[in-house]
């Protein structure tokens, strides 16, 4: 009988421990390669560990809530076919992230020969497996495919969805059977699964708890929230920040999103200002390339592709996944890589390579109402940009006072990059595409 216990990888960029969130197995239980053993808590985000070996659970290693070290070993597995070979984690966390992408695991184990355990790399090292770009965060019902699959859902009644859709519902906790199908045959689309996902984050966020029996809570400083306040510590005391505000008339901001839900187009995709604020900023960045860089104290490095971050507020703490080569997708692309990003973040779901390699970042306050705020830095970022709450207001046009839609754009920048002139040229670009949103044709 052949031992083997599973070491905790490394499945971001220089991790040193994480949390044992959930066990997926128990001793006695029959584990097959690849099968999900655990959940973990990073600095970063929740990730799901699979198993690189088949046989039989014999003990777990480590407590749920506990810390470990990366490379400490957390389950035990016996083998009563033979030697158990263990493959190397990858120390790779796009690789980690794809663990639960049906489409990436299809595409590795078409490019490779024989199995490829996801996450941990192939024997012999990558062999003839392919690794493709980072693309943008979007799941769509056109991604390669070989089947619709078709499970009973309720008596008398089939639920009709291709993986890719199944996997979207997965990370948005939906459930299939209760999702009403717009697709032919009455198959479940993707703009359906989004659907069923919003409604119920609405009625979930208008619930009012009992104040507890306990007079006070103490919550532990780890995971996420102890990265996140690492970060802006390090970020607020190390970079020299430096912000400045402008009021915009967004009026044909709005009239420009209010056209876009009405395109057959944009059916089914959320459409929304923070949309145009994307662009604008893709647009101006190209315009100051500086704003766009990172410091080393050696060298100042501008990155001509724009990795755009979203400041996500989550259950978990304050996230920032980002749309890889923003710059490269249409405006429908971008939205449908939005609102994919923003709803598998509220849901906790977001991996490792979803937030790694950010260029430049936007914190969208207005959604909380606000007008405008001066965000910290996203470390090795120079540049992030705040988009306030769009209000009906007066605004004096030609000497008369007038009612429109108005916003503040607020930005704070690394001063030991960006310079003042730089910081207005660039916020003022953002701001003339807000207020005339037929620049992004240029």
């Amino acid at each position: 009988m052949a031992h083997a216990e599973f070491p905790l990888p490394d499945v971001g960029e220089g991790l040193t421990e994480a949390e044992i969130v959930a066990w997926k197995v128990k001793p006695g239980d029959q584990d097959a390669v690849n099968q999900v053993l655990v959940e973990i808590e990073t600095a970063k985000s929740l990730v799901e560990l699979p198993s690189p070996f088949a046989g039989t659970v014999t003990e777990l290693l480590a407590e749920e809530g506990a810390t470990v070290e990366v490379g400490a070993p957390i389950i035990r597995v016996d083998s009563a076919g033979g030697t158990i070979e263990l493959q190397a984690p990858a120390n790779d966390s796009e690789s980690l992230g794809a663990v639960s992408d049906p489409v990436h695991m299809a595409e590795k184990e078409e490019a490779g020969s024989g199995s490829v355990l996801v996450g941990y790399g192939s024997k012999g090292g990558h062999g003839g497996a392919r690794r493709r770009r980072p693309g943008p965060a979007v799941a769509t019902d056109t991604a390669p495919v070989r089947t619709v699959a078709r499970t009973a859902a309720r008596p008398g009644a089939q639920v009709i969805a291709k993986p890719p859709i199944r996997k979207l519902a997965k990370d948005l906790d939906v459930d299939l059977s209760q999702v009403s199908a717009t697709g032919p045959g009455g198959e479940v689309l993707r703009e359906d699964v989004i659907r069923q996902a919003e409604q119920a984050s609405v009625f979930r966020n208008i619930q009012t708890p009992a104040w507890p029996s306990e007079r006070e809570e103490r919550i532990p400083v780890k995971g996420v929230r102890k990265a996140t306040a690492q970060a802006m510590v390090a970020s607020a005391f190390t970079a020299p920040h430096v912000s400045v505000f402008t009021d915009v008339n967004a009026t044909r901001t709005m009239e420009f999103v209010k056209r876009l839900k009405a395109s057959p187009d944009f059916a089914g995709v959320r459409v929304s200002p923070l949309l145009v604020m994307a662009k604008a900023i893709i647009w101006a960045v190209r315009r100051n390339p500086t704003v766009n860089s990172t410091w080393t104290d050696e060298e100042i490095i501008v990155r001509h592709y724009v990795n755009l971050g979203i400041a996500a507020a989550t259950p978990r703490g304050l996230i920032v996944p980002n749309v890889k080569d923003a710059q490269d997708l249409s405006l429908l692309e971008l939205a449908q890589s939005l609102e994919q990003l923003t709803l598998v973040a509220r849901e906790g779901k977001t991996q490792p390579a979803q937030m790694s390699g950010g260029t430049i970042t936007i914190t969208n306050l207005g959604s909380f109402g606000m007008d405008t705020g001066t965000p910290i830095l996203n470390p090795g970022e120079v540049a992030i940009v705040a988009l306030g709450a769009i209000k009906q207001k007066p605004w004096v046009v030609d000497g008369e006072v007038r009612p429109a839609y108005v916003t503040t754009v607020g930005a704070s920048f690394d001063h030991r990059v960006v310079d003042g002139d730089v910081a207005s040229r660039f916020t003022a670009d953002v701001a003339s595409v807000l207020e005339e949103p037929a620049l992004l044709l240029d």
